[in-house]
């Protein structure tokens, strides 16, 4: 199995905007990280090569991130341990504070592409149950072999 993930965030200004102009430049750079990871198998994204056009909600300073990795800890070291971390670290320059999660972690089958409409539910499920094996945040951390066991419950 694989993980993907989703992760959205309120802009603050549009990105068009002198505000946002650190962020929208390093996106090819962040992405390009992103895809040479150790671990990395997929990103969301448009014909201009990120996803900052795709709008899943009415919000258009709303943008979403949905990618697939091999694992947890090849997901972390992107995040953690690459250049990525350092905007990370700045996202209160351009993003809002949400008192709700804006990401969630769910295991998918090795061949399967995750649907954006099938992330958001999970990232509402997150919201109102909190952390489960079928959508979860690092905190939980939910092993490939619990999510097998929920799915394969789905489908009993």
């Amino acid at each position: 199995m694989k993980l993907a993930q989703l992760n959205i965030a309120l802009a603050k200004y549009p990105l068009d905007s002198l505000e946002m102009k650190d962020f929208v430049d390093n996106l090819d750079l962040v992405n390009g990280i992103a895809e040479s990871s150790e671990g990395f198998v997929w990103r969301l994204k448009d014909e201009s090569g990120d996803a900052t056009s795709i709008k899943a909600f009415d919000d258009p300073n709303m943008i979403v991130n949905m990618s697939v990795w091999e694992s947890v800890d090849s997901l972390k070291n992107f995040m953690f341990r690459t250049h990525h971390r350092d905007f990370m670290r700045r996202k209160s320059e351009w993003f809002h504070r949400l008192p709700e999660d804006t990401y969630v972690l769910w295991w998918i089958e090795d061949n399967q592409i995750p649907d954006l409409s099938d992330a958001i539910e999970r990232l509402e499920h997150l919201r109102k149950i909190g952390d489960t094996a079928y959508a979860f945040t690092f905190k939980a951390n939910f092993t490939e072999s619990e999510a097998k066991s929920v799915c394969k419950g789905l489908v009993d």
